[in-house]
């Protein structure tokens, strides 16, 4: 049974929506969009169960959390300030962050303020900020000028796409929850023309239920964005520029805390949005890589996939951290990009000792 506590509190000028399970050391987990905390559902009792305070909020402008309207408020210094804000609610000097896209780049940029604030990372499929030589904006819009692309999407059309989305929401949350897992292929939606919607690019899922995914758990989803509308993701997506701008500003360029890494091979943000062999570069963003897990089975949705794995994963993760018991040595031998079949192993792992596969 899952002992599952809602919270509502005032922070940073948001009312704030989280739940929380367990004691021990704090291990906050961030979702993306278009997420809430119940994305976490599978990983909350477990990390609880393995000895560990674990929080998962609505972040701003999703879920049951406040929605700004103006696109400033969706900055990532407003977003840190939200972050250590519910750890000063929660009475903690610092956490476990993990999260997956909005959500862990929210963490990085925590980590890259105030350090003193984070034990350490988790990274989930995304191993650093997307990577982009000049404005986010720019690069989109090139790509959605030669054939559909969600980001442009949201870019060139932010009222068109939010009534769009919010005149649809179970379509085009089991459209997208689908398109990002393993048993589908998201570049399909690169064989529609520009100007189509994201819905209409989108095909058509199997009925539910999934291995993964059951009408009620959809409709948990359903639910909070009917009552918040998308305006808050749309938001997140433009404010993507100032964002960019705002993180090559500083000084320092890697994350100084520990980091792990966890992603899976058929993840088509790995493949896609950080560069040629993400998983071969992850030094050159993070100065303290500790381990590297890629896993076999599951897509972008993978703590949802393929939630036993995820979970094993995070506790070893969390053990090696919280109790400096080195995890063991081994290689990689397929990296998530890569086309190489898969590993024997449901995971391997590379230790920062070593080559740092990612």
């Amino acid at each position: 049974m899952r002992n599952w506590t809602h919270h509502y509190a005032r922070i940073n000028g948001l009312d704030v929506h989280y739940v929380e399970e367990g004691e021990g050391p704090l291990v906050v987990l961030l979702h993306g969009f278009p997420h809430t905390w119940f994305s976490w559902r599978h990983q909350i009792s477990a990390l609880a169960e393995a000895g560990y305070r674990v929080v998962a909020p609505d972040l701003r402008g999703m879920g049951q959390t406040t929605v700004p309207d103006d696109v400033e408020e969706y900055r990532a210094d407003r977003i840190v300030a939200d972050i250590c804000g519910l750890l000063d609610h929660l009475g903690e000097e610092r956490a476990v962050f993990s999260g997956l896209d909005f959500g862990l780049f929210a963490a990085y940029d925590v980590a890259f303020e105030h350090p003193e604030r984070v034990h350490g990372l988790i990274g989930l499929q995304n191993p650093f900020y997307a990577v982009y030589d000049r404005l986010p904006s720019e690069v989109e819009r090139e790509r959605g000028r030669e054939h559909f692309n969600h980001m442009s999407y949201y870019l060139d059309d932010p009222a068109g796409a939010q009534a769009d989305l919010e005149a649809h929401p179970r379509e085009i949350l089991a459209k997208i929850f689908h398109i990002l897992s393993e048993k589908a292929d998201f570049t399909q939606v690169w064989a529609h023309p520009p100007g189509t919607s994201y819905r209409r690019a989108l095909p058509a899922p199997p009925e539910l239920p999934w291995p993964w995914l059951t009408e009620w758990e959809l409709e948990a989803y359903v639910g909070d964005y009917s009552r918040s509308g998308f305006r808050g993701g749309v938001n997140w997506y433009l404010a993507a520029d100032a964002n960019w701008e705002y993180r090559r500003r500083r000084a320092q360029t890697r994350t100084t805390v520990p980091f792990y890494f966890l992603g899976s091979e058929a993840d088509v943000d790995l493949a896609h949005w950080h560069g040629e062999s993400p998983t071969e570069s992850l030094r050159e963003h993070h100065a303290d890589v500790r381990a590297v897990r890629t896993v076999a089975t599951g897509g972008h949705m993978i703590a949802m996939e393929n939630p036993g794995e995820v979970n094993r994963v995070f506790v070893d993760f969390l053990a090696d951290l919280c109790s400096a018991r080195p995890i063991s040595e081994t290689s990689i031998s397929a990296r998530p990009n890569s086309g190489a079949p898969a590993p024997e192993s449901r995971a391997e792992e590379s230790r920062s000792a070593g080559s740092p596969t990612r």
